[in-house]
């Protein structure tokens, strides 16, 4: 065998022991516990094995998905969340999982011995079908999508959720977010109207007769869906989720996008959109999604800092080539490094 041979044959073995399902999971430093102060009231969410047919108003629900891949930012967010709570107690995470339930569940559980949570199963055949490769194969992965399903995931007294993807940390009281006043709509996130929102879809959506004319009549500005406050009530009597599968179809036969499961809440909800203060999705930090070049954060207050794009900061600090805002979020961090040397 030559040498070239060898180092192929290295590089398989290597690349299909990382892709093995029942690999490790990072291991995590197990996190203090968070009281709630002498003014919050304490709340008790129900635990998975008793009825959950009961709503409290004053109880905050997040949700956030889980894999191995960003568990590790997954990690940071909820630490986030719960280090600047002035109630964490009164905080439940409702996390969606597609594999490794046990483990993933094992996880938190242990790094996070007080923290009440859920979690919940998403079945990948729900989206069997329907997604098409973009320009990024992160974006292309079936629990990208799951923030569509949420309504249908959550138990129905679940009636409001702050949605939060997994590269972002939370540096001010979250249940300023959550106690946002959505009106009468849906969905409520910062709006960015400045941006240039041909941008998101190609040039085969604006010229068709059909598609080109979805947003006429709207004042339709970019919102990024990494930050959401969703009222599950009206998503599901819109039956919301329907109509985002919808454009999804529609991309599947026709591709007008490139961006993963962006654009359908565009085409749906641009336009109708409760505006929140950019404080609370300062975006964008994880640079394009081709180079995830270093960003600044923009002007204003902060109240959110959101790795999206393609780089990282786990990833950037492991590699020692971060960029300066990564360590804002490495204090978060609460995963265990293995040491390269053992006394035993």
């Amino acid at each position: 065998m030559s040498i070239l041979s060898i180092s192929l044959f290295l590089i398989t073995v290597f690349v299909s022991v990382k892709s093995l399902p029942n690999a490790e999971l990072p291991a995590f430093r197990e996190a203090p516990a968070f009281r709630n102060g002498r003014e919050c009231l304490k709340k008790t969410w129900p635990s998975p094995f008793n009825n959950l047919n009961h709503h409290d108003p004053s109880m905050i629900h997040i949700a956030m998905t889980l894999d191995a891949t960003y568990l590790r930012g997954s990690v940071a967010g909820v630490l986030s969340v719960l280090q600047h709570a002035a109630c964490p107690e009164n905080i439940v995470f409702h996390f969606i999982a597609t594999h490794r339930r046990a483990d993933l569940r094992r996880t938190i559980t242990t790094t996070f011995p007080y923290l009440s949570f859920h979690l919940y199963h998403f079945n990948t055949d729900l989206v069997r079908g329907k997604i098409s490769s973009s320009i990024r194969r992160a974006l292309d992965q079936p629990l990208n999508y799951a923030r569509i399903y949420l309504a249908d995931l959550l138990p129905f007294t679940v009636r409001r959720i702050i949605y939060f993807d997994s590269d972002l940390i939370v540096v001010d009281d979250v249940a300023k977010l959550w106690n946002i006043n959505l009106g009468a709509h849906v969905l409520g996130a910062p709006e960015y109207c400045h941006v240039n929102f041909t941008y998101y879809f190609n040039s085969r959506f604006w010229s068709s007769p059909v598609y080109g004319t979805s947003f006429t009549g709207r004042r339709a500005c970019y919102f990024n869906t990494g930050v959401m406050v969703i009222d599950l009530r009206k998503w599901r009597e819109g039956k919301y989720t329907e109509k985002l599968e919808y454009w999804m179809r529609v991309q599947k036969k026709n591709r007008i996008y490139e961006l993963g499961s962006l654009p359908p809440f565009l085409l749906v909800f641009a336009g109708d959109v409760e505006g929140v203060e950019h404080r609370w999705n300062q975006h964008g930090l994880g640079g394009d999604n081709l180079e995830g070049l270093c960003r600044d954060l923009h002007p204003g207050p902060v109240s959110l800092l959101h790795w999206s794009g393609k780089g990282k900061p786990w990833l950037r600090l492991d590699t020692k080539r971060p960029c300066p805002l990564d360590s804002l979020w490495a204090p978060y961090d609460l995963y265990r490094h293995s040491t390269l040397f053992c006394d035993s």
